[in-house]
């Protein structure tokens, strides 16, 4: 699969590029709205240098963008495509309505995949021809940086479609997994929700801060996470690993689900709340900034990383 076409020019459709662009492949983005695509290219183009900057480009930034080219025009991004990677709208008419179109425009053996974050390929894609070539590959914002892809396919997914996306990702340099049964919000936005959920509990009923709390996973939960996952933390937090983990904790973490089972609606007062909390901390005018910032702390991150499991496998071999 060498030639890959985007659908959308928004944030995870210009990260998308990058990905693939980055890893030698020629890519075509596609937008219905003309007027946004000369800011996505020199968008684009400032991430490439900022990229180049750090030492995760391993090619000029010029080079990689000049892999990536832009058009109004959905038949010619997908001529020629062997992988079609959607980002529009997380909205089902409109996925609906995107994947009707590359399923009557695009030869039988294109995959088509889905950026989707919650929506799994059965809501929008059942009724299609070739639906079997329909896969989820569900990034993390934004994918050029935070590399993990969820592949999910539907029960009428054909598994060499799931095989090759999952070699093409492998090749660009990302980290997919594949979730083998389909459900709402996939793996990582449940787990996500989760963490959200009890965090908003915590903080309504008196028990922490916003900023704290915050403060709290930055540097604390996620100081482990950047590194390994809940299931590699609880094998190591305890002398006898993961069993004597779960025997010591399966007591205090059954009384606290038991706590937390309950459903709470996010009341308008309560968000009002939550808003002016984070436009305490970070004014509206500190946010573009400050995306800038998350960027580059991920970067160094992702440089980081890149070294230490470098090393690490050098040492150990």
């Amino acid at each position: 699969m060498e030639k890959i076409a985007v659908i959308g020019a928004g944030l995870i459709g210009r990260s998308w590029a990058i990905v693939f662009a980055r890893a030698g492949h020629e890519v075509t983005v596609y937008d219905l709205f003309e007027e946004a695509l000369a800011p996505s290219r020199e968008t684009m183009r400032g991430n490439l240098d900022d990229l180049a900057k750090i030492g995760l480009l391993a090619e000029a930034p010029e080079t990689v963008a000049a892999r990536v080219r832009f058009t109004s025009s959905l038949p010619e991004a997908l001529d020629g495509a062997d992988y079609v990677q959607e980002s529009a709208l997380e909205r089902l008419d409109v996925k609906k309505s995107v994947f009707a179109d590359l399923d009557r425009l695009t030869p039988p053996e294109t995959i088509l995949a889905s950026s989707a974050s919650f929506a799994p390929v059965t809501s929008f894609a059942s009724d299609l021809p070739g639906r079997a070539r329909c896969i989820v590959a569900h990034p993390v914002n934004p994918p050029y940086l935070v590399p993990v892809v969820e592949l999910v396919p539907a029960p009428f997914t054909d598994e060499a479609v799931v095989e090759r996306t999952h070699a093409l990702m492998t090749k660009v340099k990302q980290k997919p997994v594949i979730i083998r049964k389909e459900t709402y919000g996939f793996v990582l936005n449940r787990l996500q929700a989760a963490l959200l959920n009890e965090a908003f509990r915590l903080i309504e009923d008196g028990v922490t801060t916003p900023a704290e709390l915050d403060i709290t996973v930055s540097d604390g939960l996620g100081l482990r996470w950047s590194f390994m996952g809940p299931f590699e933390t609880i094998d190591l937090n305890a002398p006898g690993g993961v069993g004597d983990y779960t025997e010591r904790a399966k007591g205090p973490f059954r009384r606290l689900a038991e706590e937390q089972s309950d459903v709470r609606e996010w009341s308008p007062a309560f968000l009002e709340a939550i808003l002016q909390a984070a436009r305490a901390e970070r004014p509206e005018a500190m946010l573009g900034p400050l995306q800038d910032w998350r960027d580059r702390r991920l970067m160094a991150l992702a440089a980081h990383k890149q070294t230490a499991e470098t090393e690490f496998k050098k040492t150990s071999n």
